[in-house]
């Protein structure tokens, strides 16, 4: 898992590769210095020897100097690497996201890919500093110390012969028990963020309600419940500390009991002990330190096997090898077509079912139909932001599937049911249609959605700073805002999805009016839940639980359909009796 990661350190691979090297002469002064220190003790100042300490002591100066200037550059260096690396792996799964088709996206929820890009690769982040500073730091240190207690006195060392593999069974538990409760972990910290989320998105709604209690409430339960999964784990991991110090302590007082031994027998000298208490120190710690990396490699473990989940998610909607790149025109051609959504699990449940419908280029089509009749489903096969699971959709008559997908999204402008627009200045929202349109091409298109007037009311006109999900402009204005940014691609189709209920009616037939008279070869598509959205349209679809109940004009769906016949007098009825 780490392994596959690992690819992600790129530019960054030099720094990488730096840091051990550096972690590896920073160990080699460490352990010179105790025995530096024992020769000073046993020959220098047992024997009186000012020249000798005065040698000795300036090289454990040296020695001191260079494994502090190792232990600065392996920070810096591991400090270096691991920042890059974190930014890649988020770089990687933004773009891996962007990839994503609308069924992908499913998948994953908003606040759970938010967490996966910070808290999940925070996690990774410092697990990775850890492996190539501390993880290579401690096996070294290890490894070294121990062989120079071996060569001092291999009596002693059999206490660590004896410590390392009971303590490395205890990290081995631990490490088992703990990983299932972290995955637990990360899973509730999904839905904490989902609650923020929500809340803070929605916080006037919330006002307006006074369900400042309720939400409280929510946010209090799912918080406790990433407080109760943390607990669980860092209560097995608790035992890690004092297991550890125990056995620390546990060896030194051996060490220093039949060190003494040793001394009063004369097979060792004093310097000597003192710098095997030293390397049982380094011994100790570097234990210490391994077992603080596997705990954090224990919590990154969950984190890593989320983030990959991001970056091996294929997106189920790809170009072909040789894909056409260029949309003919907006004719559109919808052959026995059914759809069903992916995670569906009765497989029988098609939301659209054998969908056949032909509109020729330039047409103004309307839809109708009750909730949940598949109306937005519809309209968003046609630029692919999900694919047909049975039949074909052609545009200019080839298939949807044989175009390039960014050239056939080009032609096809699509204002969706829940508008968005993002933080910046009207001009830049609006950009997002055609980033090099000049401000001629601004003012043309929002005029024919109708927003020129309200945009030049505001004090900095088309350089009005929006705020986040544009809040400081209404509904109605936001709509306006968004058709006006789909009319300036200049596409071949356009989809307004129920884009027009923010609206009074009057705008909304100044809006109709525009499109005909201004672009007459776009192919246009109205949702609508307002009959006079759609009145004036070239055809009208009824649809009805994923069929087509009726097609024809407002006339004759009148004289035909008993759905269309039904919404269309509720809301003529009510209209007489307002007028009255």
């Amino acid at each position: 898992m780490f392994k596959k990661l690992a690819k992600y350190v790129k530019e960054y691979k030099k720094s990488a590769i730096l840091t051990p090297i550096f972690v590896i002469l920073e160990v080699v002064m460490e352990v010179i210095i105790p025995l530096l220190m024992a020769k000073i003790i046993d020959v220098g100042i047992q024997n009186g020897d000012v020249k000798y300490i005065v040698e000795v002591g300036g090289l454990l100066i040296v020695s001191a100097i260079l494994s502090l200037t190792f232990g600065m550059l392996s920070g810096r260096f591991a400090a270096k690497a691991s920042a890059g690396y974190a930014k890649n792996l988020r770089k990687e799964m933004f773009h891996k996201v962007q990839d994503y088709s609308f069924e992908n996206i499913d998948k994953f929820s908003t606040s759970s890919l938010v967490t996966r890009m910070t808290t999940d690769v925070t996690n990774v982040q410092m697990a990775f500093q850890m492996i190539i500073r501390i993880l290579v730091r401690g096996p070294i240190m290890l490894i070294f110390a121990l062989l120079m207690v071996i060569s001092i006195s291999a009596k002693l060392s059999l206490i660590f012969f004896v410590a390392i593999p009971v303590l490395g069974g205890i990290l081995f538990y631990i490490a088992r028990k703990a990983h299932p409760n972290f995955e637990r972990v990360f899973k509730k910290y999904d839905k904490l963020n989902r609650v923020v989320q929500e809340n803070v998105s929605a916080i006037r709604v919330v006002k307006a309600y006074v369900r400042e209690e309720h939400e409280e409430e929510k946010f209090k339960e799912v918080n406790g419940e990433v407080y109760d999964n943390f607990k669980k784990a860092e209560k097995i991991i608790a035992f890690n500390g004092p297991v550890m110090q125990f056995t620390i302590y546990t060896c030194i007082i051996l060490i220093s009991w039949i060190g003494s031994q040793l001394i009063v027998g004369g097979e060792m000298g004093t310097g000597e002990l003192s710098s095997i208490i030293t390397y049982a120190w380094q011994i100790l710690s570097s234990l210490m330190m391994l077992s603080f990396v596997f705990v954090m490699i224990i919590m990154a473990q969950s984190s890593a096997e989320r983030i990959l989940e991001v970056i091996e998610e294929e997106p189920t909607i790809k170009d072909k090898e040789e894909p056409i790149k260029e949309v003919k025109d907006g004719s559109i051609k919808f052959e026995n077509v059914s759809f069903r959504y992916g995670d569906e699990e009765d497989k029988d449940n098609f939301a659209l079912r054998d969908i056949n419908l032909e509109i020729k280029e330039g047409e103004t089509i309307g839809i109708i139909g009750g909730t949940g009749s598949s109306k937005s489903t519809l309209v968003q096969l046609i630029p692919r932001l999900y694919d047909v699971t049975k039949g074909t959709i052609k545009i200019g008559g080839i298939d949807v599937r044989d175009y390039d997908i960014e050239s056939l999204r080009d032609e096809v402008a699509m204002v969706l049911q829940k508008n968005v627009l993002f933080s910046g200045t009207i001009a830049e929202n609006l950009r997002w249609g055609k980033k090099n349109a000049d401000q001629e091409e601004l003012e043309e298109a929002c005029k024919l959605a109708q927003a020129d007037g309200f945009i030049k009311e505001f004090p900095s006109k088309y350089d009005t700073v929006l705020d986040q999900g544009g809040t400081n402009v209404s509904g109605g204005q936001k709509q306006r805002i968004c058709i006006a940014r789909a009319i300036l691609k200049r596409p071949k189709i356009l989809i307004l999805d129920d884009s027009t209920s923010a609206v009074d009616t009057k705008t909304d037939a100044l809006i109709r009016k525009a499109f005909r008279e201004k672009i007459p070869n776009t192919t246009k598509i109205i949702i609508a839940q307002r009959v006079s959205s759609i009145e004036d349209a070239d055809k009208i679809i009824v649809l009805n639980e994923g069929k087509i109940d009726g097609i024809g004009t407002s006339e004759e769906l009148l004289k035909i359909n008993e759905i269309y016949r039904e919404v269309y007098e509720s809301q003529t009825k009510g209209g007489d009796e307002d007028a009255e």
